[in-house]
């Protein structure tokens, strides 16, 4: 398995949401837009609202909606095309 691939699950439990603390998490919110980005640490997030697509370098695009739980492996290099304005909660670890 690629050590920089981005996992998710979709639409997870309200009760493992509570057991990891999500609610207590920082709150980040961008408007629609486009940008590089690269993880020196992974990002666990869960977005409360919004779609954007995370295309990272040299792979294919992964589109990511509201209820989605998504690590972003520290490493990974990535385009975000933000197309509904987002709000996550997340932790780095």
């Amino acid at each position: 398995m690629n050590d920089l691939a981005i996992r998710y699950e979709l639409k997870p439990s309200p009760a493992k949401l509570e057991v990891m603390g999500v609610d207590d998490w920082p709150l980040w919110k961008k408007a629609p837009s486009s940008f590089h980005w690269h993880y020196e640490q992974t990002e666990t997030c869960y977005v409360l609202r919004g779609r954007f697509v995370v295309t990272p370098d040299g792979g294919a695009p992964q589109t990511f909606v509201r209820g989605d739980l998504i690590i972003f492996p520290a490493g990974l290099s990535c385009t975000w095309e933000i197309l509904e304005p987002v709000e996550k909660h997340y932790r780095f670890d």
